[in-house]
């Protein structure tokens, strides 16, 4: 710009009142959010070590150790930050160990789940699976009100982010056999087994 077809304002304000804009290359004016920060640690279980992911509303996330690469790497796509603490964590970490001495089988903590509209029905009817039973993907996608929707309920299955807590180990073949599981196809029959023993 030559210095001659420059005008200088005290304020942003004031030059809106003179009808200029901002820069629409720079946009000084974009609101930038702060990054969310969310608390992890680590749980080791007797099924190994499962990385927790809490916020300040509630669990984010339950996975086995080794998929924790593949987590943080996305998160940290969408400008989130970690920080190590057990503080979020203490009542989840605490209800886990209880479930695996089987002295717990409803979990109370509170979950911030993060996903679509159809994801949170379907993690909403695992949450409905009693402990020790187990409903066919068939079952679930009935219970939802989309007899046809097997598949996709496979598919939000295998999205849930907060593995035992939303029991998607529960979900089984409509033949009985054990099809699809994250965590392996091991930790969901141990899981079975555990909760079949009461």
């Amino acid at each position: 710009m030559k210095p001659e077809n420059r005008v200088y304002f005290n304020s942003r304000e004031e030059a809106r009142a003179n009808r200029y804009r901002s820069c629409k290359i720079c946009r000084p004016d974009r609101f930038e959010p702060k990054p969310e920060i969310l608390f992890a640690t680590y749980y080791d279980s007797p099924l190994g070590r499962y990385i927790l992911v809490s916020s300040k509303k509630g669990v984010v996330c339950v996975k086995p150790a080794e998929q924790e690469i593949t987590y943080f790497t996305r998160r940290i796509k969408e400008s989130i930050q970690f920080r190590e603490d057990n503080q979020y964590n203490r009542k989840v970490i605490g209800e886990l160990a209880a479930y695996f001495n089987k002295e717990l089988r409803q979990f109370s903590v509170s979950l911030d789940m993060r996903g679509t509209n159809f994801q949170h029905r379907v993690w909403e009817a695992l949450l409905g699976i009693p402990y020790g039973e187990t409903r066919s993907y068939g079952e679930v996608a009935r219970s939802i009100g989309h007899p046809t929707a097997s598949r996709a309920v496979g598919l939000a299955n295998g999205a849930n982010p907060v593995a035992i807590i939303i029991p998607c180990h529960r979900v089984i073949g409509t033949n009985g056999k054990l099809v699809g599981y994250g965590g392996g196809l091991h930790r969901k029959q141990a899981l079975i087994d555990l909760e079949a023993c009461v």
